[in-house]
């Protein structure tokens, strides 16, 4: 019924022909100077961008809604509907409406979707932009298809991976748009969880002979093997998928997008998404929490920022690649002169990779070619003080930038420097380029003193000294006379028009003078498209080379904000080798110790794990004395000294981790029937399913979700299992508030216990949060409830019970010789809560001790046994 109201004429009807092939998108169809915004999608636009949603008549009486906003404001409104998610395809015009009399030609010109979005103001500037798919293998099978493009940038990834190793990239690249296959949608949703939009799409655009031959073609290449990835035909569909649907959002000038590269699992240390989450590297746990990005970021490019995501997110496990980055940091931590000649030049490149990134897709404009040419002209300084200055790495990293000076010459010949935003808004062509161009420019300059000039001789010879000269759009320049003078209107002049008190001539002179100026101001517009676009053809040509010289600045960008913070926060630099062991010095937590109150120290400590003699720590201690920061400083530290950095420490040597997993925290998944215990199990089997002998293990609290028995069994399990597994012996931090597992030590060679020490002093707590030898077998959770601001009737209560619990434990409640966790003969550590003496019963007790019997009289004493009854009915 909708349709046919709105087919009532005949733009309608070839609105509708364009809805009918994007009906899951908003479309912006362009009638004259207003995109507009028709039924179901005004109704939605009108809610997300904030605007009028009114009803126009379509015949009939009918109505059909309506909503719509100024052409020019298309990139103020745009990323609103993007943000929100939303699929848009603009619809244009394709014919200038003055130029014909039939219904005006109108196109789909682009679609623009989460992940292909290429705008600046809906682009996140420190944030890669990236489109994702994903194609499963047979079903049965675990291995998946993954591929990563970066529209903007040009960045394009391909991977094949099990479903873990799937899922961590996925969190780790955080694509804003991920292309399925429709029947697997169900499948992929609960495996990947992404934060990205899902769009499903028919198993045609997941064919892998026609997706293969779809990257040939753009490649222009006879095979896949120079990429990597020929043999990965999974990866090959994923990839072939993601041009495809660049084909389908009309995104066809991507010359920018110059390779593909395989990204190599066994390149990087593992950490899937739940320890990159509960260490809080690129994103915090709670709103308004700092990241270890926030602490480490001092770069001064947008592409600069992206990188050092990536570099956090995958550390290396390659022991030259991690020195070669070590390298540079310390020469720009020894130098600062160096660094921050280095950084003042960069702070002036802007987001050179972007830049490009628009030159490639043909939509840069005359002040961003500007911004091009000057950043570019930066980089022959930057390459040369690198060279002068720099250690052997540096300047091996630096001598790979071009300067591109002949195109640098050619931006700044060519281009005015004050050049528009769009052509034909002010001179985009520099003076002197172009000798016909320069010539009518003279010409319009010069008209405002012709037109003086004619005045003044139409004045003189008429007479009439109220004479004016005007211009609108209808009649062009004209001659305008007050009634008071007409009669002196020469007979040779043409009326035009008449106003209520004058009227409106043109004379053959203004009429040849208006043909000159307005064809000038035409042709002025066709040269300046005409050279802007043969330069923008130039610029294509350097492509390739700008953005290696992109990257190599992003990489010299993140060494030296790496070198800015180490000489801040008083860094590190951390000896890495091929061995097993961790040795941590005075180490400390990167963005606790940088987010204390002033003057409040952070307390070091040592950390030593090595699978000959101390695999297994088992750390226990009170609440709140640090024994959750220990654990996440010593994965943090590993994770900066992998990606290059230095570390906060006084001094580290780390043998090579090559997957660094966390049990840590209380999460559930109700949705689909997991408990927090059933989560907190499928994390720790994934776990101890996974590791290696490289393994570094984080477990806090495991065990803690269930009943205590069973809790400390699992755990105590699971420690065995960690010291006698053959998949090797990986280190592991094990905090705990079950004191039973420092028993283990005694049975376990490679086990260990240390505590954070603290200190109970007047019934107050004094946290010394150092770590020492030996296991503790008290929690001061009574005491941490205190701080916290219980009631004190809830602290003194809590109290009593635990002394009736303690007063209540036999001599068996220790572990027997046959390492087996230990039970309570009086019932157990559970069963003893049924021993307590009730509350109510306690307080009548007291109540019947406090009373002086000899002193009171027989109507005291049926008051207080009233009171007493009260207190027992209450």
């Amino acid at each position: 019924m909708a349709k046919k109201e709105i087919a009532e004429t005949p733009m309608m009807r070839q609105y509708l022909q364009f809805k009918k092939k994007h009906p899951d998108a908003i479309l912006l169809f362009r009638v004259g100077d207003f995109y507009e915004t028709f039924s179901d999608d005004a109704i939605e636009a009108s809610k997300i961008l904030g605007i009028t949603l009114t009803k126009r008549a379509n015949g009939a009486a009918q109505h059909v809604e309506l909503a719509g906003f100024p052409h020019h404001a298309l990139d103020t409104y745009l990323p609103k509907l993007v943000r929100a998610g939303k699929r848009v395809a603009i619809c244009d015009q394709l014919e200038d409406p003055k130029l014909t009399n039939k219904l005006v030609k109108r196109g789909i010109t682009e679609i623009v979707t989460p992940g292909v979005v290429t705008t600046d103001n809906v682009l996140q500037s420190k944030q890669n932009n990236f489109l994702a798919a994903v194609y499963p293998q047979a079903k049965g099978e675990n291995r998946y298809g993954l591929a990563l493009l970066d529209l903007s940038t040009g960045e394009f990834y391909a991977s094949e991976c099990t479903d873990q190793v799937l899922a961590k990239l996925v969190s780790g690249y955080n694509p804003k748009e991920i292309l399925i296959e429709r029947k697997h949608r169900d499948h992929l949703q609960r495996l990947l969880q992404p934060e990205g939009h899902l769009s499903d799409y028919d198993d045609w655009i997941f064919s892998e002979s026609n997706n293969r031959e779809r990257l040939l073609q753009h490649f222009g290449t006879l095979s896949l093997k120079g990429f990597g990835i020929d043999t990965l035909p999974l990866a090959i569909t994923a990839a072939g998928a993601v041009l495809h649907y660049l084909d389908m959002t009309k995104h066809t000038e991507i010359g920018h997008i110059t390779r593909i590269v395989r990204i190599d699992e066994q390149r990087h240390v593992r950490i899937d998404g739940f320890t990159a989450h509960s260490l809080e590297l690129t994103t915090p746990m709670n709103a308004g929490g700092t990241t270890l990005r926030q602490i480490l970021d001092q770069t001064v490019t947008p592409m600069g920022a992206r990188l050092l995501d990536q570099w956090i997110a995958f550390p290396l496990k390659e022991l030259q690649a991690i020195q070669q980055r070590q390298s540079i940091v310390a020469n720009l931590v020894d130098n600062p002169q160096l660094r921050t000649q280095l950084t003042d030049q960069m702070k002036e490149i802007g987001d050179l990779q972007r830049l490009v990134g628009r030159v490639a897709m043909g939509r840069i404009t005359p002040r961003e070619v500007v911004r091009l040419g000057l950043s570019i002209t930066l980089i022959a300084p930057i390459r040369q003080l690198a060279l002068d200055e720099g250690e052997e790495t540096l300047t091996a990293l630096c001598s790979l930038l071009d300067p591109c000076a002949q195109l640098c010459q050619q931006i700044t010949f060519q281009l005015n420097p004050e050049a528009p935003q769009q052509i034909g808004k002010g001179e985009t062509i520099a003076e002197g380029f172009c000798e016909e161009l320069d010539q009518l420019r003279r010409l319009l300059k010069s008209g405002k003193q012709y037109l003086d000039d004619l005045l003044a001789r139409e004045t003189e010879h008429t007479g009439i000294s109220s004479l004016k000269i005007g211009f609108n759009n209808v009649f062009g320049y004209y001659l305008e006379v007050r009634n008071t003078y007409k009669e002196q209107v020469p007979e040779e002049w043409i009326r035009k028009q008449t106003l209520v008190s004058a009227e409106r001539y043109i004379t053959q002179e203004l009429k040849e003078y208006e043909e000159k100026i307005l064809g000038a101001e035409d042709r002025i517009l066709a040269l300046e498209q005409e050279l802007f676009a043969k330069l923008i053809g130039t610029l294509q040509q350097f492509a390739n080379q700008l953005l290696q010289d992109a990257q190599i600045l992003a990489q010299l960008d993140v060494l030296a904000s790496l070198a800015a913070v180490a000489k801040a926060y008083d860094y590190c630099r951390p000896t890495l080798n091929e061995g097993y062991d961790l040795e941590i010095v005075d180490g400390r937590h990167p963005v606790i110790e940088r987010t204390l109150p002033a003057g409040q120290p952070y307390i070091p400590n040592d950390v030593r794990l090595s699978p000959i003699d101390c695999q297994i720590m088992i750390i226990t201690g009170p609440n709140m004395s640090g024994k959750s920061a220990l654990l996440r400083q010593t994965a943090l530290i590993v994770i900066m000294a992998q990606m290059g950095s230095f570390v906060p420490a006084t001094s580290a040597t780390i043998g090579i981790v090559d997957s660094v997993y966390t049990r840590v925290g209380a999460s559930d998944n109700i949705a689909v029937g997991e408990s927090t215990f059933m989560v907190e199990m499928q994390e720790a089997a994934s776990i101890l399913n996974n590791l290696t002998p490289r393994s570094l293990i984080l477990f806090d609290e495991l065990g803690r979700g269930t009943s205590t028995f069973d809790g400390v069994s699992i755990a105590w399990a699971i420690v065995e299992y960690l010291h006698s597994t053959t998949q090797g012996r990986a280190k592991t931090l094990f905090a705990t508030h079950y004191h039973e597992l420092n028993e283990l030590a005694d049975h376990l060679e490679r086990v260990q216990c240390y505590n954070v020490s603290a200190r109970e002093i007047d019934g107050e707590m004094l946290f010394l949060r150092k770590l020492v030898p030996g296991g503790s077998a008290h929690s001061f959770g009574i005491q941490v409830a205190k701080l916290a601001g219980m009631p004190t009737w809830i602290v003194a209560r809590a109290g009593e019970v635990l002394q009736h619990l303690e007063a209540y434990r036999t001599e068996s409640d220790q572990a027997p010789d046959s390492a087996t966790p230990s039970t309570s003969q009086s019932g157990g550590m559970q069963m003893s809560i049924f021993q307590l003496d009730d509350p109510v019963l306690t307080a009548v007790r007291t109540k019947i001790n406090e009373l002086d019997i000899n002193n009171l009289t027989p109507l005291d004493a049926l008051k207080q046994l009233d009171a007493l009854k009260q207190m027992l009915n209450n």
